[in-house]
């Protein structure tokens, strides 16, 4: 099962959902459902996400076991 890691990766740089939100020109709501895994981010916003993020876009993935 893949999993992001996007509340791991703000967290570790110090951003709250709501800065990371307004970097993405998306609401708040977004990044939390984003977070749950209740919703993904387009794959046009993955590029401007990891920029976010200081990572690679491949950095935002984990492979977890089913």
């Amino acid at each position: 099962m893949l999993r992001l890691l996007i509340k791991e990766r703000r967290q570790a740089i110090g951003l709250s959902q709501h800065d990371l939100a307004s970097k993405l020109s998306v609401n708040q709501t977004a990044v939390s459902q984003w977070e749950r895994g209740a919703a993904l981010p387009s794959c046009e916003k993955l590029p401007e996400l990891a920029r976010s993020l200081q990572c690679k876009i491949d950095d935002l993935f984990s492979q977890e076991s089913a």
